[in-house]
């Protein structure tokens, strides 16, 4: 993907997959919220499970995303999912039995650039300039490796299918938490007033 160059404040480019509509669906999200020209551009990643979503962790991005194309990678299994940027993993959803996780439910690659002014720059404070239109986000070198809904899974599937991070990615997950992260909802008490989430203990 390369994103929106100059003022892109408002907008939210997105490369996610989603089960569908409904109110019990299931979703992985990187959502990439545009800035103001020389701000940084935040990626904001989300997991939602039959409905549960509020699972943010949100990231400045440490190159400048319009300038050329870099590589956004879902890596999603039975154990954990995987956010990675330029091969870089920054984030590991790890899976509880007893806790939602996205895993019964086929789903489709989007790819989406919408008008998000009510909450994607500087919490809604910056809108859209729609003098700067059109507004363009491109893809290329796109490439899936799934298992088909009620199909086989392709030879060479099991080097995602069972992947764990190694010590070395847990690295990059802290190098990432510890000098790009810009919001955690594991950190949120004033979102979650009940107590937050059971997996945030956990982690």
């Amino acid at each position: 993907m390369k994103l929106i160059p100059g003022n892109s404040a408002g907008t939210v480019s997105c490369f996610y997959l989603s089960s569908g509509d409904s109110d019990d669906h299931d979703e992985i999200d990187m959502e990439f919220m545009g800035n103001s020209s020389g701000q940084p551009v935040v990626l904001n990643t989300n997991v939602w499970a039959s409905g549960d979503g509020k699972k943010e962790h949100q990231f400045d991005l440490w190159f400048d995303p319009a300038a050329d194309y870099h590589t956004y990678t879902i890596v999603w299994n039975p154990t954990n999912i995987l956010f990675k940027v330029d091969g870089t993993v920054i984030r590991c959803f790890k899976r509880y039995d007893d806790l939602p996780y996205p895993s019964s439910r086929p789903m489709a690659l989007h790819a989406t650039l919408w008008d998000g002014s009510y909450w994607a720059t500087e919490k809604g404070k910056v809108s859209i300039d729609w003098a700067g239109a059109p507004f363009v986000v491109s893809y290329r070198g796109y490439s899936a490796d799934a298992c088909v809904s009620g199909g086989a899974c392709p030879a060479g599937s099991d080097r995602w299918m069972n992947k764990q991070p190694d010590a070395a990615e847990w690295g990059t997950v802290k190098w990432a938490e510890s000098n790009y992260m810009r919001y955690n909802y594991c950190e949120d008490g004033w979102r979650f007033p009940q107590g937050l989430p059971a997996e945030c203990s956990r982690s």
